[in-house]
């Protein structure tokens, strides 16, 4: 076993070497269990309030009956669009425990990616935050949704949350005009259900959880299907690789604290956060803008927390904030760095400054997500991303297929294990693409492994950007840039930057002389999400082509003219 697993030997004490994911038979069970030991510990901390499991579980089986009571059948799926918010959670446990599906949808997409989103997922349901209702007000028609739910960042923060409301919507100006008739609010809903009969749905192993949107090579979103075993293996999955440290923590009496800074939509937050602290009885401290870091630093004040799941953006920006220090750090245990490689500067200032190393993890929203993770109990940054997880196997795939049997040498990463996605939603075609015969899933990552089955990416197949851990397909960016008038053609590709690991950069030929940047600019701010714009724009006369017509993205990547416009 450890010829075919060599990595096993890096296994801290404690670690065991394979789960058993039949442990539940869904996620409805692994949560309701939670509900049940840990009703009155703390799940969550949101602006100063602590919020039981207890109350989350009561929440939670109103609104199921509320979503019962539309008439959905069990499998419809149900769109979540929220920051980190209490509501979100209690939303995900009622899906679930309804029968449903869980569809997470990122707040800031513009209309145009919501609906492509809502129309593939086939999506019956949304709850949406007010902030963001007036992107969904301009696609929903042409959407199959027929109920929305609108909660607000004060939902569940009682008279306090009266106050965050206005400051909200009045102050703050954060809650653009919309309309959307029939919508019920999120309190409203909850109050209904109370009154209605919730209906306990048999929900099994093999049933779909959760539709999480990624790209591809295509640049096409869309859903990898991740069954309740999947969420559940890689559930058990961080608990067996945390456990060193959880059981070093549960010695000194204190509940097992998480900064739940990422974005629970992410796969990353939604496993590594919500769903091991579920399990565990941990606590989430909720950060509903990680982009404020003045408000990060106010959350944090005063709270004890050992674990800090992140991506290298984050820990650099914290880092060199001028109130790092208002913050005690000295509880943490472990900083988890995943999303986008660790930069080898940011994880040495971390150490410096917390005395905690980042240990970097890889995963993908196809692998629900965590494949592999640097030990919890190792005392410096190592630049890799780790071993694999229990249970799972990994190796290294050459061009034609085969498998890297050559210490050092490079190849696709591919992976098999309880944790893999069923495949992608509605897509034979697509899955089929990145299954190989002996039932592994090919990554599109370049790696290498060494002598003690660590493993470390040195390029990527795909010519996906990322930018601060979320994926930017180039096809897609291009596709819109396109239908920008005045537009011959364009090409995008990803160049190094020192804040989000890397931009988008896009070079455009124009078919119109009087096409400005700022037009250019406008047009992407109108189509893409933040992330996804460019940062640096070039106009160039021609693309560099091979002699068949293919657009040479390596040659634009290696060349940043100074005519080049950052942002």
């Amino acid at each position: 076993m450890t010829t075919e697993r060599p990595w096993l030997a890096a296994y801290p004490e404690g670690v065991p070497t394979d789960i058993d994911p039949s442990r539940y038979t869904s996620l409805v069970a692994l949560m309701e269990q939670a509900f049940k030991a840990y009703a009155d510990r703390t799940a969550y901390t949101y602006m100063g309030k602590n919020i039981p499991f207890g109350h989350v579980d009561r929440q939670s089986q109103a609104f199921a009956a509320y979503l019962q009571s539309l008439g959905l059948e069990k499998g419809d799926r149900v769109a979540i669009m929220m920051p980190n918010v209490p509501q979100y959670p209690v939303a995900v446990a009622a899906i679930l425990r309804a029968g449903y599906v869980v569809v997470n949808v990122n707040p800031l997409y513009t209309a145009r990616e919501l609906e492509h989103q809502l129309k593939d997922s086939g999506a019956k349901a949304i709850v949406i935050i007010e902030n963001f209702a007036h992107t969904l007000q301009q696609c929903i028609a042409q959407t199959p949704v027929q109920h929305v739910v609108l909660c607000s960042m004060g939902d569940e923060l009682g008279l306090k949350g009266l106050l965050v409301n206005y400051v909200v919507r009045k102050v703050k100006k954060l809650v653009p005009p919309f309309q959307l008739p029939g919508a019920v609010g999120y309190k409203t809903a909850v109050a209904q259900g109370r009154s209605r009969r919730f209906v306990p749905v048999a929900v099994g192993s093999e049933d779909i959880a959760v539709l999480q949107y990624t790209g591809g090579t295509t640049g096409v979103s869309k859903g990898a299907v991740l069954l309740h075993r999947n969420i559940i293996a890689n559930t058990l999955q961080c608990e067996a690789w945390f456990n060193p440290v959880l059981q070093d923590i549960r010695k000194t009496g204190e509940q097992v604290t998480s900064i739940c800074a990422l974005p629970l939509y992410h796969i990353f937050a939604f496993t590594v956060n919500m769903m091991l602290a579920m399990h565990t009885g941990g606590r989430n401290i909720l950060i509903a803008n990680p982009r404020d870091l003045k408000a990060v630093f106010k959350d944090l004040q005063g709270e004890v927390f050992h674990n800090f799941p992140a991506v290298n953006t984050l820990f650099n920006g914290l880092a060199h904030h001028p109130d790092f220090n208002s913050v005690d750090w000295s509880h943490l245990k472990v900083s988890v760095g995943g999303g986008m490689a660790v930069q080898g500067a940011v994880a040495k200032l971390w150490l410096e400054k917390t005395g905690c190393p980042i240990v970097e993890g890889y995963g993908l929203s196809e692998t629900s997500p965590v494949v592999s993770c640097n030990p919890v109990t190792a005392k410096e940054f190592t630049g890799s991303i780790g071993v694999p997880k229990p249970s799972t196997y990994v190796k290294l795939v050459d061009e034609g297929g085969q498998t890297v049997t050559e210490l050092g040498k490079t190849g696709e990463i591919a992976v098999k294990g309880p944790q893999v996605m069923a495949g992608y939603w509605q897509r034979p075609d697509e899955t089929a693409k990145v299954t190989t015969a002996d039932g592994y899933f090919l990554t599109g990552d370049i790696g290498v492994m060494d002598a003690r089955g660590y493993f470390k990416i040195v390029d990527r197949k795909k010519d996906m950007v990322l930018v601060s851990g979320f994926n930017v397909y180039p096809n897609e960016v291009e596709d819109v840039v396109a239908t920008c008038p005045g537009v011959l053609e364009c090409a995008v590709v990803g160049v190094p930057d020192a804040s989000s690991g890397e931009a988008v950069k896009l070079v455009v030929v124009r078919k119109d002389d009087s096409l400005t940047e700022a037009r250019l600019r406008e047009f992407c701010k109108e189509n893409l999400t933040g992330y996804k714009r460019p940062k640096v724009i070039e106009f160039r006369t021609e693309l560099p082509k091979t002699p068949v017509g293919k657009i040479l993205r390596r040659e634009l990547r290696d060349s940043t003219p100074a005519a080049a416009v950052a942002a």
